[in-house]
């Protein structure tokens, strides 16, 4: 019998998180542009265009907004942005691009029919990330584009360490009130064996400052990026607890000018799906030219 990996996120409380934070989501979007400007990046250096491409955990439309303003718009013909969340699809309505609500631990589409997929900032909450990696390669077209990024394990290292130490003070045990995010050395093995080809990963450390601990607990609300694993702490932080976590985060994390410092590691990674006309490295012993003719040097005996 195959083993079903763990399911760790509750992807139901997900989308009904992204929901609520639907019209605020963009006041707190700047990891997901960041995510979105690196995918642009890449794509611009990239020699070809794109048919048909999928956005996935598109939000607010992030990435097609990014795009016009880009010299990747070029290499587009057809965006279509898909997200979990209901209301965040349907105010993306109207924008010119295909909308569709999906989960992507379950993509609908049929084999061999994509050109590009890209999913900035959206991995790090599914529950099997081989198995939508899989998915992804499927969908793609042979020689097709993936892009995609997730938050790293350097990732809110002072706020998970404050929260622990401080929940363990007043209550004498703590909770997982913060999610366990890849490293991005476990990464370009994982595109090989999901089967891309030339995988890149990419990690990139984001210092963010804030006035007050408390602003970092809001922006994550409006990023709906809060507590969504499955086994969760049913007691929330009261105000001991919380008043313990932001003494500490000023006292370890603080900077000279008064604020606090939250550490987010973005990793992106991106692979093709194989195809015949992709370059191929030599077999061992194919070389056509000695070292020593292409050095123009006489060859001796060691």
């Amino acid at each position: 019998m195959t083993q079903l990996p763990p399911r760790l996120f509750d992807r139901s409380l997900l989308a009904r998180r992204l929901d609520r934070v639907a019209d605020g989501f963009g006041a707190a979007s700047f990891l997901k542009i960041r995510a979105v400007e690196d995918a642009l990046d890449t794509l611009s250096a990239i020699n070809r265009t794109f048919d048909l491409t999928l956005d996935i955990g598109a939000r607010d439309g992030t990435f097609g907004k990014c795009l016009k303003s880009s010299y990747a718009a070029t290499k587009i013909s057809t965006l279509i942005e898909a997200d979990i969340s209901e209301v965040m699809t349907k105010g993306r309505t109207g924008n010119g691009h295909l909308q569709m609500v999906l989960d992507e631990e379950a993509l609908p589409f049929a084999d061999d029919s994509l050109d590009l997929i890209v999913a900035p900032l959206t991995l790090h909450s599914v529950n099997d990330l081989p198995g939508v990696l899989v998915q992804i390669r499927r969908a793609l077209k042979g020689d097709g584009l993936f892009i995609g990024s997730l938050l790293g394990g350097e990732t809110l290292r002072e706020l998970r360490t404050v929260l622990m130490e401080a929940e363990m003070e007043v209550r004498g045990g703590y909770g997982p009130r913060i999610a366990p995010f890849a490293e991005s050395y476990d990464l370009v093995d994982l595109l090989k064996r999901t089967g891309f080809a030339m995988p890149v990963v990419d990690a990139d450390k984001v210092s963010v400052t804030y006035a007050h601990p408390l602003r970092l607990l809001q922006d994550l609300r409006a990023m709906g990026e809060t507590n969504i694993l499955f086994d969760r702490p049913r007691k929330g932080l009261n105000k001991a607890i919380l008043a313990k976590a932001f003494a500490l985060y000023r006292a370890r994390f603080g900077t000279d000018d008064g604020r606090v410092t939250a550490t987010f590691e973005i990793i992106t990674l991106s692979g093709w799906k194989p195809h015949e006309s992709q370059q191929k490295p030599l077999r061992p012993g194919s070389a056509k030219m000695r070292l020593a003719d292409a050095l123009g040097v006489k060859e001796g005996k060691l």
